[in-house]
């Protein structure tokens, strides 16, 4: 098969375009794999492995791992925007104590220079 070019299902070359990315490639290749197996199944040559992985997929057991992963990506964004809210309430804390420092006359005579 030549470069660029790839074999749909129905067994004609179709052209693709590079991959600009290493991502974008890893995509090409995957949406190949699955072409292939598609064709394979679909002809019956498919190997019992290739059976077996799309089997599994339709799975209750594989609906529920992606539920699972769901939940958890959603645990670990509520976990990073409670750490980020917790360093700006913490940071206005320390700006309010600095505020009432200056205004009460304790705070750092680096902050603000007084001409006496």
């Amino acid at each position: 098969m030549a470069k660029g070019k790839a074999i749909s299902p129905s067994g004609s070359t179709r052209s693709r375009r590079p991959a600009l990315s290493p991502e974008a490639r890893e995509n090409q290749m995957i949406s190949l794999a699955v072409d292939l197996a598609e064709k394979q199944l679909q002809e019956g040559t498919a190997s019992s492995q290739v059976i077996t992985h799309f089997l599994k997929l339709g799975t209750t057991r594989a609906e529920l791992e992606k539920e699972k992963l769901a939940k958890e990506n959603e645990l670990l964004e509520a976990k990073t925007k409670a750490i980020q809210s917790a360093e700006r309430v913490e940071e206005l804390y320390l700006n309010a104590l600095n505020a009432m420092k200056n205004y009460s006359g304790q705070g750092d005579s680096d902050d603000e220079p007084y001409d006496y």
